[in-house]
């Protein structure tokens, strides 16, 4: 990966071919066999969540919960002018209202706080962990770090050992292994699915999202394929199942448990991180404390959160996050559906608010930043005329994978009245965001160009 970081204890690149013993200087040697039920994992008691109207768009819809019990530990955030009163449920962190968007037990980023009053950037390449964006299906788990161990069992590991009789990793085992650290948005499935309705007037379900619920990180950890041949990973493997720690995901009258979603192997030896520190701490609560994986390139819901176990196959692995969620569903899908979703789409959007007031007859600057799950971002275009010209902006970083580019163009307005800026981005895969995006009924991966309506005083 372009801005891959590898610690001074960490071996070359992994190599392709899984079948290998046993690192001598990876895991610690007290790695034995124990009962999964004897994990010691604390997680603070949460309140069953009450049913949701059933819907093929469930896993976009969050139950309300209680509030979480207490402060965690080192998470707590200074008291914040305009945070939202009281404690949003099932969020952990202080939500601020000049930057989220709460949507239930989910917390959208606001992209005009990426900028102060006079104009200037106050969010870098990263975002800060207290401005992140919090997707949640249930509630954020408190987990003990320190009694939290990752277990991972399966036909595809030497031994094959079982769910009541693990492999497993405390935290400590996994500082042990060489690690590496890298730089990668986390994306929700369905960001900008607002517009669906906004723009195309195609009504979906779900979080109405605009386009906050993504966000860039510096991710510290270990790389799976690291931990998977400490495990004993075989030739034979072909899905990797990893299964978080939150509460079950209960709709409709059904609990379909905790969230969890298959990963080919090929993914999972390709760029997958088992991360345990953000930007440079150790990871908090509402983003997967005390580790999580982090998926490049791939919808958010494969960056499983607080995972707690990996089960490792020799055949296809499914859950209801690969068969009934996070596909896609419509006229212009096959009749049972399109495969899992992997990769994401191309995104723009302006480092302004929907709505703001610009004067007349003077330039202003304009940022925004721009991304694709599928390559680095190759050009950006921009529209004041609703689409009927456009001219190219100045990308203010070198585009890299998974990751997205900052940009600025300067625009000056000589008459009043209403206006759409537009943005357009080409990645170097040749994906170029559409007029229009393909309808699907869960309104996931709307990549279309988003109109951003501002007005001339």
């Amino acid at each position: 990966m372009d801005d891959e970081v590898r610690t001074p204890n960490e071996a070359a690149p992994i190599p392709a071919a899984p079948a290998q013993p046993v690192r001598d200087d990876g895991v610690n040697r007290r790695t034995v066999l124990r009962m999964v039920s004897a994990a010691g994992v604390l997680v603070a008691p949460i309140p069953a969540a009450p049913l949701l109207t059933a819907g093929r768009a469930a896993a976009e819809e969050v139950p309300v919960s209680r509030p979480l019990p207490g402060p965690v530990p080192g998470s707590a955030a200074r008291a914040t002018p305009g945070a939202v009163p009281g404690p949003v449920p099932g969020i952990v962190k202080p939500l601020p209202a000049e930057w989220f968007v709460p949507h239930g037990t989910n917390a959208e980023m606001r992209w005009d706080a990426f900028r102060d009053a006079e104009g200037d950037a106050v969010v870098g390449r990263h975002v800060p962990v207290e401005r992140f964006f919090v997707r949640n299906h249930t509630s954020t788990p408190l987990i003990d770090p320190d009694t939290w161990s990752l277990k991972l069992f399966g036909s595809a590991l030497r031994g094959a050992p079982t769910a009541e009789h693990p492999v497993e990793f405390g935290l400590d085992d996994l500082r042990e292994l060489p690690s590496t650290r890298i730089s990668a948005l986390i994306e929700c499935a369905g960001n900008a699915r607002s517009y669906y309705l906004k723009q195309q007037n195609q009504s979906v379900p779900g979080t109405p999202w605009t386009l906050g619920g993504v966000g860039s990180a510096s991710w510290r950890g270990v790389r799976l394929a690291e931990v998977l041949r400490a495990a004993g990973l075989t030739g034979a493997a072909v899905d990797v199942l990893p299964t978080g720690l939150d509460p079950d995901y209960v709709v409709g009258g059904t609990n379909y448990g905790p969230v969890r979603r298959p990963l080919p192997i090929a993914k999972a030896l390709d760029d997958v991180l088992l991360a345990y520190e953000m930007n440079g701490e150790p990871l908090t609560p509402d983003h997967g404390a005390p580790a999580r994986l982090v998926v490049p390139g791939w919808v958010g819901i494969a960056s499983i959160k607080w995972v707690g176990s990996v089960e490792v196959a020799a055949h296809r692995l499914y859950s209801p996050w690969n068969t009934d969620f996070y596909r896609m569903f419509g006229p212009d899908y096959p009749p049972g559906g399109g495969d899992p979703l992997t990769e994401q789409v191309v995104k723009s959007a302006f480092e302004l608010a929907a709505g703001v007031r610009l004067e007349a007859g003077r330039e202003h600057r304009l940022y925004g930043r721009s991304w694709s799950g599928a390559a680095a971002v190759r050009r950006v275009e921009v529209s004041a005329d609703g689409g009927r010209s456009w001219r190219r902006a100045e990308l203010r970083d070198e585009p890299r994978a998974d990751g997205w580019v900052r940009w600025s163009i300067d625009w000056r307005p000589e008459r009043p009245g209403p206006y759409e800026l537009r943005a357009r981005t080409t990645d170097r895969r040749g994906n170029t965001q559409p007029e229009r995006a393909v309808f699907n009924r869960e309104g996931y991966l709307f990549g279309a160009v988003v109109a951003h309506p501002v007005t001339v005083v």
